[in-house]
């Protein structure tokens, strides 16, 4: 997004010359008027394989040996094997691994980096259950998939005392703001595909706040009926994208589709050009 056509020049022929310028629960938190028709999203399932498919560190809470009933936390760095399991290269001296061989049971947590620095109103998931030694038969495989996401890693990889582990979904439990929250199955979890937009989304995002702020006021208007002296697009995704927006009442939030489901970022600038179009044409009309 940040080397498309510019929305304005793209729909400036139907502005008017005259003028000057996840869920239910989670809407309604946000949103005092009357309730808005529920809108397809991303499944928790979803957002939470595309968090952790962003992700290279996460916390890892293990029971300590030492305090026997305490969690334990550690960064962690690890990577995904095709199931969406973490995997981790970590060293027998380390006080997590130390705990881990004592009871597997552990579970790591990680963030969404919040640019607008509420982390509050940033996603974030922890995923819980048992990590153990990866079996000497799926070592090779492993390590590669390890190397791919943690290149430096290569200069310890093949130490003694160093050994991969892999960590397997029990539950996991996944928050996406301010009242957006719920379990997620393992296997749901396992049987979902990251969003398409996951690796472009921050530069849709920084394009459309620095760019075009009055063209999402007036999707705000059109689509979620709320008037917006300010808006900012906080998530973008393959079927639609959030609004933070400052109104007359307040903070609100504002969930908006898309016309049509988007796997590209160049798909995505098409149907935002669309859909500025529209609504500056129904405001003249």
């Amino acid at each position: 997004m940040r080397d498309c056509t510019s929305l304005d020049t793209m729909v400036e022929k139907v502005k008017d010359p005259m003028s000057s310028n996840e869920t239910t629960a989670s809407r309604q938190h946000a949103y005092s008027g009357p309730a808005l028709p529920q809108l397809p999203e991303p499944s928790y399932a979803e957002r939470v394989r595309t968090l952790f498919s962003l992700a290279a560190v996460g916390t890892l809470s293990t029971l300590s040996r030492k305090h026997p009933g305490f969690p334990f936390g550690s960064l962690m760095p690890f990577a995904l094997d095709p199931a969406g399991r973490p995997l981790f290269l970590i060293s027998n001296m380390a006080m997590h691994t130390q705990n881990l061989k004592a009871d597997p049971r552990c579970s790591l947590f990680l963030g969404q980096a919040d640019g607008e620095g509420d982390p509050l109103g940033a996603a974030r998931a922890t995923l819980i259950g048992p990590a153990e030694p990866v079996p000497a038969s799926e070592m090779a495989s492993v390590r590669e998939m390890y190397l791919a996401r943690h290149e430096n890693s290569r200069y310890w990889v093949d130490f003694a005392d160093f050994s991969f582990f892999r960590l397997e979904p029990v539950d996991l439990y996944y928050v996406g703001g301010f009242g957006v929250m719920g379990w997620v199955e393992a296997a749901d979890y396992a049987g979902a595909v990251p969003d398409p937009l996951a690796s472009a989304a921050p530069g849709i995002l920084a394009h459309m706040n620095a760019d075009h702020v009055d063209a999402m006021i007036l999707l705000a208007r059109l689509h979620a009926q709320l008037e917006a002296t300010e808006a900012t697009m906080t998530s973008v995704d393959r079927l639609g994208f959030t609004l933070r927006l400052k109104t007359n009442d307040g903070m609100k939030g504002a969930r908006i589709n898309f016309l049509r489901e988007v796997v590209t970022p160049q798909e995505t600038r098409t149907v935002l050009v669309e859909m500025v179009r529209e609504a500056r044409q129904q405001e003249l009309n």
